[in-house]
């Protein structure tokens, strides 16, 4: 049995931190997409300010609600919502964040990541992410998917890019089947982010 990982600590201690760490979850179209409310939930105990974006197949799974009640943030649900303010809200995310999280990421995000295509408010914060900031990607799909050259290829490209990548790991997927594909538990992706921001934050 795997054995669990102590609560992350809060990033926001970090000695001389001048504001919370800003985590730009991205939130993709997977059963895993319930998990996010928990991994939510964990970075903003953690000290982390967190800024929601679902992709309209993650709203399949989830809604907003729990994720702006959690964040205390709106959520961003498409690519031509609007604060307000004169600068698109992709933009302003995308120049706002230390990380880019997207747990979990399907085999089409990843593809699109890989081959520079910007068609949804996520993949356009990708995109304009400022130079500062880091990509931890965390997949979730049908094993046969994940084995698939095309995603493989998608995946190495990405990591030569300087992508980070948690998981998947191994266990029963949703379809029926056993294999690899599972979303990595949401303690872990957590500590991982908080790790990532810590050593561009320190």
């Amino acid at each position: 049995m795997k054995k669990r990982p102590k609560n992350p600590s809060p990033a926001s201690s970090a000695p001389g931190a001048a504001r919370p760490p800003v985590i730009i979850l991205g939130v993709t179209g997977s059963i895993a997409a319930h998990k996010a409310v928990d991994l939510t939930s964990l970075l903003v105990k953690a000290g982390c300010e967190v800024h929601t974006v679902l992709t309209a197949d993650a709203q399949q799974f989830v809604t907003p609600l729990p994720f702006r009640t959690l964040s205390r943030q709106p959520v961003v649900t498409g690519l031509y919502d609007t604060d307000d303010g004169w600068k698109p809200r992709h933009v302003a995310l995308a120049d706002l964040a230390d990380l880019l999280l997207i747990a979990p990421a399907t085999a089409n995000v990843i593809a699109k990541l890989a081959h520079g295509i910007a068609d949804n408010a996520l993949t356009c914060i990708a995109l304009a992410l400022n130079e500062r900031a880091q990509i931890l990607v965390a997949p979730a799909m049908h094993g046969r998917m994940w084995r698939h050259p095309a995603t493989q290829q998608n995946v190495a490209t990405l990591k030569q890019r300087g992508v980070q990548f948690i998981g998947p790991e191994a266990g029963l997927l949703s379809c029926g089947y056993e294999g690899l594909g599972r979303l990595w538990p949401v303690e872990d992706i957590a500590r991982h982010a908080l790790v990532s921001i810590g050593a561009r934050t320190d």
